[in-house]
């Protein structure tokens, strides 16, 4: 029997669409589906200013944001050749931790609720709220904050930053072992997901895979420690690798992630002062400060050429790697000197793990399929760019 699923289908994660042929309950062959949500966001890039660039790519993956931006203006500065301050760096390295947490937050929730355990959504959603709440203190949105911005930050840190993150870092590890003692031993959870969906670490290798999939199954690679970035030689952190390769494994392995993620945020929380510095000190790239704008003649011009004109870029490509909720995350950028992209190209970590459903997918039952996608943490809007 032929069966679709999808792309309507709530627990393919978007709209995927899966064409199952089936043998009673197994799956003997699966072919993936890609494109229903067609944003051409790459393409519209093309057609954009360098800064204006920074919230469509937040709405690729829309569950790491930050992450993306973080991505996407590391490659513009390379090319810029810009040093950004200290402060700045810390700020960053916070920011991509908090993602972090808010990512796996929600890939627990709704990887829990596919199959069955309906109350983990409940709790991982009810700490998402706080993270959310410290993206609207920075910048008054959410989801989609564009806090980062090509030379360092829209504005500095908001009163009360300092006290809503520590209070959140001090509620947030015994959440966590909340969560375990909903799954981690649960004798249902375990019999869906061990042995299930087993990627080997030659398999993920082959298949290009990244991020908490690929060191699930063995793969010691680590961007943050591959190709170091921001602050994060200076941090004490482990880089967890398990080697079952299956579901199970890759739901301890984000656990493991998330609990790293806190010691880490911790150590930058420690070095971030309450004010400083938050952008570098060029004129031609950010914009000067607003009492400066409303004082001043020459500070007016900037502002307006700023805003209307954009900065150029000086011809050349970049990409520079981070590593996101979903493993390495990479901007291909080109520059024709002007203040437009030439071409913008994603390498986004979804769309790999996509790739890889069919085989991982083939021989197992039905009900496992929906265990399978939970745990590869796909989000199309990193596939269908």
């Amino acid at each position: 029997m032929t069966v679709n699923m999808g792309p309507q289908h709530p627990s393919t994660h978007g709209v995927l669409r899966l064409v199952l042929e089936l043998d009673g309950e197994v799956v003997v062959k699966a072919a993936t589906t890609i494109g229903f949500l067609h944003t051409g966001i790459e393409k519209t890039a093309e057609q954009k200013k360098w800064q204006q660039i920074i919230p469509l790519v937040e709405r690729m993956d829309y569950l790491s944001a930050q992450s993306n931006s973080l991505a996407f203006i590391s490659s513009v500065e390379h090319l810029l050749g810009i040093t950004l301050p200290e402060r700045v760096q810390w700020i960053r390295t916070l920011i991509a931790e908090l993602q972090r947490m808010n990512s796996h937050l929600v890939w627990l929730g709704t990887h829990a609720m596919d199959i069955g355990a309906v109350s983990v959504m409940l709790y991982c959603f009810r700490e998402r709220e706080l993270l959310l709440n410290i993206n609207e203190m920075l910048a008054g949105f959410r989801m989609f904050p564009s806090y980062l911005r090509i030379g360092g930050l829209r504005e500095d840190l908001p009163t009360g930053f300092h006290a809503a993150v520590n209070e959140f870092l001090e509620r947030f590890p015994p959440k966590i072992d909340e969560y375990e003692d909903l799954l981690t031993k649960n004798s249902i959870f375990r019999q869906r997901t061990e042995g299930v969906g087993v990627i080997t670490k030659a398999f993920a290798l082959q298949y290009g895979l990244v991020g908490p999939m690929t060191r699930a199954s063995g793969v010691n690679y680590d961007v943050r420690r591959a190709f170091p970035y921001l602050k994060y030689p200076e941090l004490d952190f482990e880089v967890p690798v398990l080697t079952e390769g299956d579901v199970y494994a890759r739901y301890r392995q984000r656990l493991r992630e998330m609990r790293e993620s806190v010691k880490i945020a911790r150590q930058c929380m420690a070095k971030i002062s309450t004010t400083g510095e938050f952008q570098v000190d060029d004129p031609k790239i950010v914009p000067p400060p607003k009492d400066k704008v409303y004082t001043e003649m020459e500070a007016l011009i900037q502002h307006f050429l700023l805003f209307s004109q954009g900065f150029t870029v000086p011809a050349g490509e970049a990409s520079v790697p981070i590593e996101g909720p979903r493993g390495e995350q990479a901007f291909y950028i080109v520059s024709d000197g002007s203040n437009r992209p030439c071409r913008v190209k994603s390498r986004g970590p979804s769309f790999y793990a996509c790739q890889a459903l069919p085989a991982m997918i083939t021989g197992a039952l039905i009900a496992d399929v929906v265990a399978i996608i939970g745990s590869t943490d796909i989000v199309l809007g990193d596939v269908d760019r």
